[in-house]
């Protein structure tokens, strides 16, 4: 059986173009899972469009406004949030594609995080600049050992 990881998208919008995002794994879709996330990752007085899941209800007291998108009909879910959709399968191509499908759950995060990594830089204008940006973010990074990465004790 083929077990599923929740995970949420956020994603900037300028004008009608997606700028930046940010993706992370939640336990389940409650507002005690979405809110840290978008308290984390979004800026406070943002406006959020959501669709009508109750998850995100009381979003609006931890300085949030809020638009509801709701879906009249199930045809196309697409249509909801053309923005989240298109990240969620540019994603999923990129896990099928570049990794075969061969994903644990237990490094969901890690790989979430070099596709957002890759995505926010994806027009980036210096190029030279990606690879000192990397070397950054490892700098800021707390050290994974081997033990932790496959949960196997080297003996």
């Amino acid at each position: 059986m083929v077990q599923k990881t929740r995970y949420i998208i956020a994603a900037e919008l300028n004008g009608k173009k997606i700028g930046r995002c940010r993706m992370g794994i939640i336990s389940d879709a409650s507002s005690d899972s979405i809110h840290p996330f978008i308290i984390e990752n979004i800026e406070t007085d943002s406006t959020l469009i959501t669709d009508g899941w109750r998850g995100y209800n009381g979003i609006e007291k931890k300085g949030f406004s809020r638009k509801i998108h709701v879906q009249k009909t199930n045809h196309n879910q697409e249509e909801l949030l053309p923005h989240i959709h298109l990240i969620a399968s540019l994603l999923k191509r990129w896990l099928l594609g570049t990794l075969h499908g061969a994903v644990e759950s237990q490094h969901l995060q890690s790989y979430l995080d070099e596709y957002v990594f890759r995505f926010n830089r994806r027009k980036s204008a210096q190029r030279g600049l990606l690879f000192y940006r990397v070397l950054e973010s490892a700098m800021q990074t707390k050290t994974i050992t081997y033990e932790e990465l496959t949960d196997h004790k080297i003996e």
